[in-house]
């Protein structure tokens, strides 16, 4: 099987979507021979950790993606607020880096040297593909992952994450060339349930649930058994409004229970403040403990010496670092909405329903202490998440998960392939 993936985000040192970008990119390129259209400045990154197997194909769009760069940084008024509106003004810059993947390789693409045509990033169903039904070959559009609604709890949240683009996003469908890569897509994944809501009914029958997160087992190895009778809680994220870190910290501060045992946060970003103020206010100075950002071989080590991690995030997309606690083999407790419901079963963790912060700290706060009474449940529940991950969620299993695609889209195999995990 030849496939040209294209993947405008693919670095290895860059979190987050370029580094999921790259482990798809080298994990498909052991299943089947690869050809990889990315962008020229992820070169330095890729030639140093290395290509694999895939042959790759460096483009420059430079020309408009660095004004355009500048122009959302300035417009959004950072770079780590407002991301409906950094997707909507990164439209010409994709749009220009497709094209120049088709100036490069458009005739390899008509003489067919590749069966198939996949794009992996961008993953948000509102980018529309320029190459998509060219050159007749069978292309494979996503995971996508998006179009997951703002709570209505959350609307002070929103405000400060400066997501005001949101109320007018439906927008996007009358972006050019958005029907045409709908239409011309012989397989559309989709990440979560909510995305595959967000993706045209008339091509439901074309898309295939299949979570973009994926995990490294070399990284995120089995968790160290913890003789002590004080345990590690861990949250892990970026100390942002919608990752609602505050709550796990208001957990804590109702059960005297939970006060015996420690908090780690792993994590920073502009609610820091507010936090350290609220651990002060609640006198838990002696068991939460801010750590701060950790690059991703720490988070493994760290996730490997805790025992539960809480996660309470209210608009997760994908929700990588729930993979990895998985991994860890660690029970999680989430809120069951977006990517965290759709990765945690009854089996591995415990679900929160959707809530204003109060009910989310109370029912936390119940769970986390159930777990922290029942030692033999906790070590059942982060087995089966452990497993979980091994049969379905590391990069090599979603390689040949993606592979299965190919074979269907190319006429290789019977019917739509389904997968378990959603």
């Amino acid at each position: 099987m030849r496939a040209l993936v294209l993947a405008d985000s693919c670095n290895p040192e860059w979190p987050s979507l370029p580094i999921v970008g790259y482990k798809a990119a080298i994990a498909l390129a052991e299943v089947c021979d690869v050809t990889l259209a990315t962008h020229v400045r992820n070169r330095e990154n890729i030639e140093k950790h290395g290509k694999g197997k895939c042959e790759v194909v460096y483009l420059d769009n430079e020309y408009i993606a660095k004004p355009m760069y500048k122009a959302s940084t300035i417009i959004r008024g950072g770079k780590n607020v407002a991301w409906t509106a950094g997707i909507a003004m990164s439209y010409l810059p994709y749009i220009a880096f497709e094209r120049q993947a088709w100036k490069h390789l458009g005739k390899r693409i008509r003489d067919k040297e590749f069966d198939v045509v996949h794009r992996i990033t961008p993953m948000s169903p509102t980018l529309p593909s320029w190459i998509a039904g060219r050159g007749n070959v069978p292309f494979v559009l996503g995971p996508l992952n998006g179009g997951l609604k703002w709570p209505p709890e959350f609307k002070a949240e929103l405000a400060r994450e400066r997501e005001w683009l949101t109320y007018v996003r439906g927008a996007y469908r009358h972006l050019p060339y958005l029907k045409r890569t709908y239409r011309e897509s012989s397989c559309i994944l989709a990440g979560f349930k909510h995305t595959m809501a967000d993706v045209p009914e008339s091509c439901h029958d074309r898309v295939v649930l299949l979570p973009e997160v994926g995990v490294d087992p070399a990284v995120f190895k089995e968790r160290i058994p913890n003789e002590s009778d004080r345990l590690t809680f861990v949250f892990v994220g970026r100390l942002v409004p919608y990752k609602c870190a505050d709550v796990v910290i208001r957990a804590f501060a109702k059960s005297d229970t939970l006060r015996k045992h420690r908090l780690l946060m792993i994590g920073d970003g502009p609610d820091r403040p507010m936090l350290e103020g609220l651990i002060k206010e609640h006198k838990l100075e002696d068991c939460v403990e801010l750590s701060g950002w950790v690059d991703q071989g720490e988070v493994g080590n760290l996730l490997r010496s805790a025992d539960v991690f809480a996660f309470p995030s209210i608009r997760e997309l994908g929700a990588g670092v729930v993979v990895e606690a998985m991994a860890a083999g660690l029970p999680s407790v989430v809120v069951d909405y977006g990517g965290p419901g759709g990765l945690i079963t009854n089996e591995c963790g415990r679900k929160i329903d959707l809530g204003d912060k109060e009910h989310i700290a109370t029912e936390m706060c119940k769970h986390l202490e159930e777990l922290a009474a029942d030692k033999a449940l906790r070590e059942s529940l982060g087995a089966a998440a452990r497993q979980r991950v091994e049969d379905h969620l590391t990069w090599k299993a979603k390689a040949e998960q993606t592979l299965e695609v190919y074979k269907w889209v190319t006429g290789q195999r019977e019917g739509k392939p389904e997968f378990e995990v959603q």
